[in-house]
């Protein structure tokens, strides 16, 4: 069995997504025209253009005006089955992706609009492709903590079909520790919390995650290896690190692939997985990223089951559930042909 096909054919999680990021230049113009909204783009092909960023900010610029096509359940519904086919034909049957609802309801949408179309798109990918799915809500980083306590009660509601709060946007200048007691409330709600730490920032916002914000995973994370003491605590907690290496170069943290830490990471005993991060934006869905990072930092196929497992026991799934995907990881591998 040759590389592709065996990444394709593993059975696979997906941690790190976010949905408005899986937003293709097709779909914009269609979700466009469905909503009669103008956009700076004549073609598809301008818009693949103005994909050409080079850091975080310059790409949320260009997200968010993306953002701006999505007005109804129906949309946001239809966007989520379109990644999910994807991720689907990619090996995975277990998604834990993300949501900025702050990105819509600033535009004047209501918190339900978004909620209501992903869980629908959610409910019918589980029933129609097999694929499992929990969603997570983030707070955008750039905005003041309160806007973030305005997010948590606008999803009160929703709460028993969230399963975990997160942290993205702009990095740089907004500290984990900015957010910490929205993240403590939270977590007395019963919600995971996951946040995105070490991509552009430094190691000290990954101290500030764990022990700030007390979460339960670590978004991207690259940047916890210059720190080999937080190295150490993040190998001894078992912390599950959510790594994008198309992402990684495409807004080059990383100046090559060959370059890409994900190999050291798991030499240094760290439960890495592989995700796309926004797949429309950086060049290829959760199968390109595997391929990607197994050819450019020489993944074994030892290396390849480690991260399948990694994908599943740093989910939110229960033990039992843990357990069998994991088993159907060792029945996969043993019976895959050399």
């Amino acid at each position: 069995m040759d590389l592709e096909s065996f990444i394709r054919a593993l059975p696979k999680a997906e941690l790190h997504l976010h949905i408005e990021g899986s937003l293709e230049p097709e779909q914009m113009f269609d979700f466009a025209r469905r909503n009669r909204i103008s956009l700076p783009f004549r073609t598809v092909d301008e818009v693949r253009a103005a994909y050409a960023f080079s850091n975080l900010q310059d790409f949320l610029d260009i997200y968010y005006q993306g953002a701006g096509v999505l007005l109804t359940e129906e949309d946001f519904r239809d966007l989520a089955l379109a990644y999910f086919h994807r991720v689907a034909a990619d090996g995975a049957t277990h998604v834990e992706l993300f949501f900025d609802p702050q990105t819509h309801t600033q535009r004047g949408l209501p918190f339900s609009v978004a909620a209501d179309g992903l869980l629908a798109g959610m409910a019918e990918a589980e029933a129609t492709l097999g694929v499992t799915s929990k969603l997570i809500l983030c707070f955008l980083r750039h905005l003041d903590e309160e806007a973030a306590f305005a997010t948590l009660q606008a999803a009160e509601p929703y709460l028993g079909r969230i399963v975990a709060v997160g942290l993205d946007s702009s990095e740089v200048g907004h500290p984990p520790a900015k957010f910490a007691r929205v993240f403590a409330a939270a977590k007395e709600r019963g919600l995971k919390v996951v946040a995105h730490a070490g991509e552009e920032g430094p190691p000290e916002y990954v101290w500030e995650a764990l022990d700030l914000l007390q979460v339960d995973r670590i978004d991207h994370g690259n940047r916890a290896l210059e720190d080999p003491a937080l190295v150490r605590r993040l190998v001894a907690e078992g912390m599950t690190l959510t790594v994008c290496p198309l992402s990684n170069l495409k807004l080059c943290v990383v100046g090559d692939l060959a370059a890409h830490p994900l190999k050291r990471m798991l030499d240094l005993g760290l439960r890495a997985t592989i995700n796309s991060d926004d797949p429309a934006y950086f060049g290829g869905y959760l199968a390109e990223n595997w391929l990607a990072a197994a050819r450019s930092v020489n993944l074994t196929r030892g290396d390849l089951v480690t991260l399948a497992k990694n994908s599943f026991s740093g989910s939110f799934l229960e033990p039992d559930d843990i357990a069998r995907r994991i088993a159907s990881i060792d029945a996969f591998a043993e019976a895959a042909p050399a």
